[in-house]
Formats: structure tokens, C-alpha cells, sequence
């Protein structure tokens, strides 16, 4: 079977359950091809990044001449694929109930940048077209889709579905299958648009489980671990402020918190003044390859998720489930997605989000019994490899596209 690939950066340092993904799928023996919207990431420091970057398709590569100009070849060489697919554009351009008024006109436009896709992979062989994030990237890819007559799905996340939400109930009406990433999602969807179970398949964003652990520690000081972006929805302030609580009692520890984004210096600013001892560093952004390093020096690692005003929040974030393959004790924000990876007092510790006492309180335990963190740790590890590994998720996708 042969595959396309798109995503809004395909590959993106950030992303990296979409790249492991494609490559997954390839070791599989699955001929994935790629394609994104706007030019990939290069110099990852991986070779077999590096290729796929190189490889990509970029829809919007050459400026807007370029893009209408291919999109008018291939309305030239398929006329009625090209005009149904526009034609849909400008339906859902003047009917859809989640995108505004000024913003309309940009879904004719991605109608046009669908058929520059379709015209760039055209003679491909592609058989599906298959897309992370539901906002731009798979309104393009649906128009692409119709245009060339091959099954669309998607794959949807976080703020692509609440913060920049953009025709969802078209593309969860026209998808072939819509792989969800957690239980809560697939209801949420049908919410908006109910289809039957096996059209919504839960497929997780899977993570390698190590043959082991990493070696446990036991002696003070508590070093902590927070990693990510560093936007509001993470909830690192909130993390500052259980350090700072923690440091206020004279509890050994050290915190970093490693990433990069606009609240750096925000962060930063919340850091400044704790005691002597007790600094909190921001090392910056932090490539794939290096995360099993920070890990293996790692107690606890700390990502207090909370919903942001504008209704952003996390999926089921995949560094959070790689620290618990690695065998490393997790506290995170009890949201309804994390509850699904994390069982409270069981496999990981969760804490109300926005509440820094609440997360002192759980941290100030895990730092007096080692004995309870490390069981959490065992308990967290096991959860994901029997539901959040790559090779049983790889599996899930695989079988959704033989099956839509």
C-alpha cells in the first residue's frame, strides 16, 4: 500500500509522533510518502530525518504564483475531479458553522492549494492520504483527496481541534476512518458528528519501550525534569511554584525544564530569587535523540497540563509517555486524556491544573519515599507497553487504512 503523509511541518523537531509514525509505518513495509505544508525542518541530526525532509512535497513552496499555477494544470488534465473539489471548497466556505467570516476565504484558497498537492504527487500511486492535525493541513488534504480520488483521514491533536478548529464536522464526516488518540477524543467526536466505533479506531501516538529501565535512584537531592514547549497550556509556572514552596521548606531539589517557546522568559522571570540552591535552569530546546540523556538522571519528571483560557490543552502528550517507558516516575495535570495513560496513586501521580500546592504536596512525598516512587515508576511502564507502544499502535494504523 502507498501512503501520503501530510502535515502542516512534516518533519518538525517538536513532532515527533508524526515522524516516528511514517517511519514506522515504513519499517513495516508500508511505501510512505511525505508531504507538508510549509518547508520541512532540516539539520535534525538524524540521517533518516534528514532524507525525509529532503523528500517532502511543500504545498506552499514557491510563492502563490507557483501554487495557482499547478492547480490550474491539474484542473486542465482532470477537469471534474478539480472542479468537484473546488466546488466543495466554496460550499464550505459559505456554510461552515466553526470558521469566521474574514477567515472564508482562505478555505478557497486551500481548495486551490489541494489541487497544486494533488497535481505535485500526481502519477505517485498514492492510495490514501492520511493527515496529523485537523486544521489547515487537513482541510488542504481533503481537497487533495477528492481531487485525486483516493480516501482521506486524519489524525487530530490539541490546539488543531480547540484553539484552531476549521471545518471539523466536514472532515469527520468525509474522513474514511478517524484514528483518535484517546477514548475521550473519540467521544468528543461524536459529539460533533457520531459515526460508528470502528470508523473512530483509538490510535495512540505510540512511544519505544526500552528492553529497560533506567537504574532508580534513592539519595536527595530531587531532581526533576520538565520538558516541552513552553506555552501556557504545559502549565510550567506551575511547576515554578511548587518549587518554590518546596525550597521554602528546605526540601533538597533541582529542577529543569527544557524546551523552547514565548514563555521562556516569563518562566524565567517566575524562577529568578529562589534559594540558594534550589535554582530552577532552562537548558532551551532539546533534540529527540537527546531526551533518553535528561531522562536517565531524572526522578521525577513533571508536566502539570491545565486547559488555557482559549480552550487549548494537551492530548496525551508523547514526552510524558516516553519518561514512563524509560521507567521514570510522572506527575502530570488531571486532565480527562492524561487519565487514560495515568491512573492516580497507581501508575503516576495526577494534580487539579493551576495547582502548585496540590503538586508540592505530591512532590514532597515522592521525595521522602523512594519506595513508592519507584513502584509508580514499574506500574508507569507497564502501562504504556500494554497500551501506548509504538508497536501496537503502528499495528492500529496499519490496519485502519486495509480496512477504510
Amino acid at each position: 500500500m502507498k501512503v501520503l503523509y501530510l502535515s502542516s511541518v512534516l518533519p518538525k523537531r517538536s513532532e515527533t509522533f508524526v515522524y516516528k509514525e511514517v517511519l514506522g509505518l515504513r519499517a513495516l513495509g508500508l511505501d510512505v510518502g511525505v508531504a507538508s505544508l510549509y518547508p520541512p525542518e532540516k539539520n535534525l541530526g538524524e540521517p533518516a530525518l534528514d532524507a525525509m525532509a529532503a523528500d517532502a512535497v511543500t504545498v506552499y513552496e514557491g510563492g502563490h504564483v507557483r501554487l495557482v499555477r499547478d492547480a490550474l494544470a491539474y484542473f486542465f488534465s482532470h477537469p471534474l475531479r478539480a472542479a468537484a473539489a473546488m466546488a466543495l471548497a466554496k460550499w464550505d466556505a459559505l456554510t461552515a458553522g466553526d470558521i469566521s467570516l474574514q477567515d472564508r476565504p482562505k478555505i478557497v484558497f486551500q481548495g486551490l492549494a489541494g489541487l497544486a498537492l494533488a497535481r505535485r504527487v500526481e502519477g505517485g500511486g498514492h492510495e490514501r492520504l492520511h493527515v496529523h492535525m485537523a486544521h489547515a493541513a487537513a482541510t488542504v488534504g481533503m481537497y487533495a483527496a477528492r481531487a485525486l480520488g483516493i480516501p482521506f483521514s486524519f489524525t487530530g491533536h490539541a490546539a488543531d481541534l480547540f484553539r484552531e478548529r476549521c471545518l471539523l464536522k466536514q472532515k469527520l464526516r468525509r474522513a474514511a476512518f478517524v484514528a483518535c488518540i484517546s477514548e475521550w477524543h473519540r467521544e468528543w467526536y461524536r459529539t460533533i458528528f457520531d459515526r460508528p466505533h470502528s470508523d473512530y479506531p483509538v490510535i495512540r501516538c505510540g512511544v519505544d519501550v526500552p528492553d529497560a529501565p533506567f537504574a532508580a535512584r534513592a539519595e536527595p537531592p530531587l531532581r526533576l525534569l520538565g520538558l516541552g514547549r513552553l506555552v501556557p497550556k504545559k502549565g510550567f509556572d506551575v511547576l515554578i511554584g511548587a518549587c518554590r514552596i518546596l525550597a521554602d521548606e528546605g526540601i533538597a531539589l533541582e529542577c529543569v525544564i527544557a524546551g523552547d517557546g514565548p514563555e521562556m522568559e516569563k518562566l524565567k522571570g517566575l524562577a529568578a530569587g529562589l534559594p540558594a540552591g534550589f535554582a530552577v535552569t532552562f537548558p532551551g530546546a532539546v533534540a529527540n535523540r537527546d531526551v533518553p540523556a535528561l531522562l536517565a538522571t531524572t526522578d521525577v519528571f513533571v508536566l502539570p497540563c491545565q486547559i488555557c483560557n482559549d480552550g487549548d490543552r494537551d492530548g496525551i502528550p508523547v514526552v510524558l509517555m516516553e519518561a514512563m517507558a524509560h521507567g521514570v516516575c510522572s506527575v502530570s495535570g488531571d486532565l480527562p486524556t492524561i487519565r487514560e495513560l495515568i491512573a492516580d496513586g497507581t501508575t503516576g501521580c495526577l494534580v487539579p491544573p493551576g495547582d502548585s500546592h496540590t503538586l508540592a504536596d505530591r512532590l514532597r512525598r515522592l521525595a521522602c519515599d523512594p519506595a513508592h516512587r519507584h513502584q509508580l515508576a514499574d506500574a508507569g511502564r507497564s502501562r504504556v507497553q500494554e497500551e501506548f507502544s509504538s508497536e501496537k499502535n503502528l499495528a492500529r494504523i496499519a490496519s485502519a487504512f486495509t480496512r477504510k
